[in-house]
């Protein structure tokens, strides 16, 4: 009975802390990959910008925190968390059983579709019998990649890896690749909207998984921290409710990616 007590009153105790720190907190800072436009890139001058990034601004705005942004390499971004060099993963972080494992995350922020990229007239595909014999770029620790990994590694396709998005088009372009499986958003921002990406574009159907490709992308929180992610779930149902989710998202795409 005192064990059971005693229990209790430790995880009373532990709960009362995580929502004074919660309270008491003064930044907000969030992980993230900025080679990913257009949900976060850098702008010439160095700045961050994108859609993830206004979003996550605003959400800072809404908690009355000061917003600070910690970039690290994508593959590295769970670790970086766990390690407490930031409080959340704001990086187009898609919502796997895998990833759910580690990381509590908030509501979906938006769900976009993975397409292949190829030269035109490639006539590929995004199927096994397609694939055979060819090599498919993906983004290190990317949701594409592990479902190419499952799927077409497994079968003897070549898939190699990239450390991000942005480093897979150069060795597309120079043929060393055939294709690259990446978001189709950021394929056409990222690529196929740009003088690079002339020649190039979307190769069969989008493909879907909720096993690998996820449930959509939201922010990932340790799991010690339930009061924060509770926090910015409120800060984000209150943009979706007056407006101003919509405002942002018209700003950088013309079709609604959140589906609400």
């Amino acid at each position: 009975m005192k064990r059971i007590m005693l229990g209790a009153v430790l995880a009373m105790a532990a709960l009362a802390a995580q929502t004074t720190q919660a309270k008491d907190q003064t930044e907000l800072r969030f992980g993230v990959d900025p080679t990913y436009a257009p949900f976060e890139s850098k702008s010439p001058s160095g700045q961050l910008v994108g859609f993830e990034i206004d979003l996550g601004d605003e959400i800072c705005k809404r908690v009355k925190m000061h917003c600070v942004w910690v970039e690290t390499g994508f593959d590295g971004i769970i670790p970086a968390l766990q390690g407490r060099k930031f409080d959340a993963i704001l990086s187009a972080m898609s919502i796997t059983p895998k990833r759910e494992e580690q990381v509590a995350f908030s509501q979906p922020l938006f769900n976009t579709p993975s397409r292949l990229i190829a030269k035109d007239g490639s006539g590929l595909l995004p199927t096994v019998q397609s694939l055979r014999g060819k090599a498919v770029g993906v983004a290190q620790g990317s949701t594409q990649e592990a479902y190419a990994k499952a799927n077409w590694a497994t079968a003897g396709i070549n898939v190699v890896s990239y450390a991000n998005q942005e480093q897979v088009y150069p060795d597309l372009r120079s043929g060393r690749i055939d294709a690259t499986f990446t978001d189709a958003l950021a394929g056409i921002n990222g690529f196929l909207k740009t003088p690079q990406g002339s020649g190039y574009g979307f190769a069969g159907q989008a493909v879907s998984d909720p096993q690998t490709l996820g449930k959509g992308a939201g922010i990932g929180f340790r799991k010690d921290n339930p009061a924060l992610r509770e926090k910015v779930d409120q800060a984000i149902d209150s943009m979706l409710k007056d407006g101003t989710y919509k405002r942002i998202e018209k700003k950088y795409f013309d079709i609604d990616i959140h589906g609400s």
